[in-house]
């Protein structure tokens, strides 16, 4: 499977969602490409974490004390 450049897909946290993730779909070439993705945390069920602080791939990382390995 092709990653499409997201660094999430190694050393994310655990907790950490994405739509991609629920996609069961080859990318598409023809379609315009967007760097726009939508991430949450499956504690608080939103863009924050538990700590309050934004949850997406760059700044979910062990350096956060809700920080879990996969």
């Amino acid at each position: 499977m092709l990653n499409g450049g997201l660094k999430v897909l190694t050393d994310r946290c655990a907790n950490l969602r994405w739509k991609g993730m629920f996609i069961d779909a080859e990318p598409d070439d023809s379609a315009p490409a967007s760097n726009t993705r939508s991430y949450w945390c499956v504690y608080t069920q939103n863009c924050l974490g538990p700590d309050g602080s934004v949850a997406d791939e760059d700044t979910c990382s062990i350096s956060r004390s809700c920080y879990e390995t996969m």
